[in-house]
């Protein structure tokens, strides 16, 4: 057995989402930054592991009373989640954002000028993320789909246009490096989203929104880097498996 320590962190938050709560409270990125362990991420950050560690093993040692187990769902049916749960949140939620980030930056901008800042960096994500879901829908979820009904067919899979799945895999993950790098950026500017005390009500409101924003889009990108994506990987490489077996 791997020793906790040792463990890569979206692997962990794949089998048990509660454990997201540890790493968002020391500031460890767990989705797009998964791939590291615990130890690597500790050491890189400057920081003890071992209150990490006891948090972690107190998290994972009470029952996880109503936690979605989305490792257990099939591939399609993920697919399907993220694109109607949180794709659809983006698309909406950043319409509501943007009115209320210019109007803030309207009045509060001579004096908090790093609100300019966040109204770019919001702006240019959200841009990036409308064809970054595009793609996904139009061409990777549509490949997900067709792998699952041919396993569950036992029909044989056509050549993807774009080679292994992988290839477009690999541009989603860099995609979504840049936008986990937008919001820390974006973190950074507004003090984790804590307003001002000279903030009105609209300035609270928008920096509550642009701190749900980012926890949906955390727990967006860790649905697809650390469960869906592996999960098409080791799909078409079990049914490439398959096909050979039934060509000899």
């Amino acid at each position: 057995m791997i020793a906790l320590e040792e463990r890569q962190i979206g692997e962990l938050v794949a089998e048990n989402y509660k454990t997201a709560t540890v790493f968002k409270k020391h500031k460890i990125d767990f989705c797009c930054q998964g791939g590291r362990t615990i130890n690597d991420a500790c050491q890189r950050k400057g920081i003890s592991i071992w209150p990490i560690l006891r948090e972690l093993e107190e998290v994972m040692n009470t029952k996880a009373e109503g936690a979605i187990d989305y490792k257990s769902w099939p591939l399609d049916l993920l697919a399907d989640y993220i694109e109607k749960k949180h794709h659809r949140y983006v698309e909406t939620r950043s319409q509501e954002i943007k009115p209320f980030l210019d109007k803030i930056c309207r009045v509060h901008g001579e004096r908090h000028p790093e609100l300019l800042e966040v109204n770019k960096h919001f702006t240019a994500s959200v841009g990036e993320l409308a064809q970054h879901m595009k793609k996904e829908e139009l061409v990777l979820f549509p490949f997900v789909r067709k792998m699952v009904e041919a396993k569950n067919s036992g029909r044989k899979l056509d050549q993807a246009h774009f080679g292994t799945v992988e290839n477009p895999i690999n541009m989603m993950m860099s995609e979504h490096d840049t936008e986990g790098e937008r919001f820390r950026e974006i973190a950074r500017l507004t003090d984790d989203y804590n307003p001002p005390a000279d903030a009105c009500n609209t300035y609270q409101v928008t920096f509550a929104l642009l701190k749900e924003f980012e926890e949906d889009l955390h727990l967006h990108i860790h649905l697809e880097n650390n469960i869906l994506f592996p999960g098409a990987v080791a799909l078409e490489a079990e049914l490439a498996a398959n096909q050979t077996e039934s060509a000899l």
